[in-house]
């Protein structure tokens, strides 16, 4: 039951429900401020990735961090109150503040979609694309569209309220008035439908290319080059940054769909079916998208890992095991050329599945390559001398 008290309506819910969300919220909020700040520590620290690729997901981390701090507490004390406390310029100051950071990590996450297209399918303009100046530009450019989003209901262009069970303040989506349900509409097809139906283009081409690549690479058998290999590798590497992307922007996407159903159920004129809850918890679902990425990157990323376990004594454990760095001698000639050939394989297939370590330094993954070139030429002429050797013990 709602009581109208004109800004603010007091929803009549049993008290648990306030301390169960409060309780997730404050979850939320924890591990979204630390996970977000060791991101963002680890990232300064480490030289290797602050690169400007990396320059997205540092500003990712930074949307996410002022989310969750700006976000949980109050809606954490909120909730315990069972109400809103901080009236209404508390109201709007919270609302803009979630919409801006909201919108900046949607549109952050088209940006880093449109980088990794450029750089895979398009490698030649991708030269002048990922320099760190143009870089910080386009990321100027991410905050100016989502302020200009989240500075709207300020100016009139529908407003800031209370929402679900009072306790935080969205945008109004639930009256009916040209200028909210035109604003609601707007929202969702430029913050939301349009940028995911470009990241989705954008991933299909990738992997079109990535597919057409390693296709051609295959076909050159036995007869591939050592610079076609080394471009092949850097495809691949390019490739698999842009699946750790991918898989943040998955997660973003789910977190905050419910959220985009609910507010278009009402912008339809079915707001009187949606209850507290239904409008309360895609809310909290939306703001946990704050805490997910510094896991994927814990996962997958193991320069990120080495930096924090370096860094951060108590996070010792997440340092990968040492790799083993040895070459099986063989003295027959035929299995070195096997080795060498399987090896090859190895790096081309595309049915791998890659979440280990995501090199982000060209210069230090082509020596790596041309190293390991080297090194299979050293150990096939050390095989012949091993073989030519022991053809002479047995003719004596």
């Amino acid at each position: 039951m709602d009581i109208d008290q004109g800004f603010y309506r007091h929803v009549d819910v049993p008290d648990h429900v306030h301390y169960i969300v409060a309780f997730f919220v404050l979850v939320i909020g924890a591990v979204g401020v630390t996970g977000n700040a060791l991101v963002m520590y680890a990232f300064s620290c480490n030289k290797k990735l602050r690169t400007p690729p990396n320059f997205f997901i540092m500003n990712l981390a930074v949307s996410d961090f002022l989310m969750a701090i700006t976000q949980s507490p109050i809606f954490f004390i909120n909730s315990l109150y069972k109400g809103w406390i901080f009236g209404e310029t508390g109201c709007k100051m919270y609302a803009f503040c979630g919409a801006l950071f909201g919108i900046s990590s949607m549109i952050n996450l088209l940006a880093i979609s449109i980088d990794r297209y450029i750089v895979i399918t398009k490698p030649l303009q991708s030269i002048a694309w990922t320099s760190a100046r143009r870089t910080c530009l386009i990321i100027a450019l991410v905050w100016l569209y989502s302020l200009f989003w989240s500075l709207a209901p300020l100016l009139g262009w529908s407003s800031y309220i209370p929402e679900g069970l009072m306790t935080s303040c969205t945008w109004d989506y639930v009256t009916a008035t040209p200028s909210n349900k035109s604003y609601t509409l707007m929202l969702c097809c430029f913050v939301f439908f349009i940028p995911l139906g470009i990241i989705s283009y954008c991933y299909l081409c990738m992997f079109l290319a990535i597919r057409h690549t390693s296709r051609d690479v295959t076909q050159l058998g036995s007869q591939v080059r050592k610079s076609t290999l080394i471009q092949q590798q850097s495809i691949r590497t390019e490739w698999k940054l842009a699946k750790i992307a991918f898989v943040v922007i998955i997660v973003f996407v789910l977190s905050w769909s419910p959220y985009a159903c609910v507010t278009l159920i009402a912008w339809a004129g079915y707001a009187s079916i949606l209850n507290p809850y239904s409008k309360a918890v895609p809310a909290v679902i939306a703001k946990a998208s704050a805490i997910y990425n510094p896991f994927i990157y814990a996962i997958t990323h193991s320069k990120y890992r080495e930096t924090l376990a370096e860094k951060v004594p108590c996070l010792h454990f997440l340092a990968p095991p040492p790799k083993r760095n040895c070459i099986s001698m063989s003295h027959s000639k035929s299995s070195v050329r096997d080795s060498m050939l399987s090896r090859q394989v190895s790096s081309l297939s595309t049915t791998e599945t890659v979440w280990s370590d995501v090199e982000l330094d060209p210069i230090e993954q082509m020596d790596s390559l041309k190293s390991s070139y080297s090194l299979e030429a050293l150990s096939e002429n050390d095989c012949q001398s091993l073989n030519t050797e022991a053809t002479e013990k047995v003719s004596l």
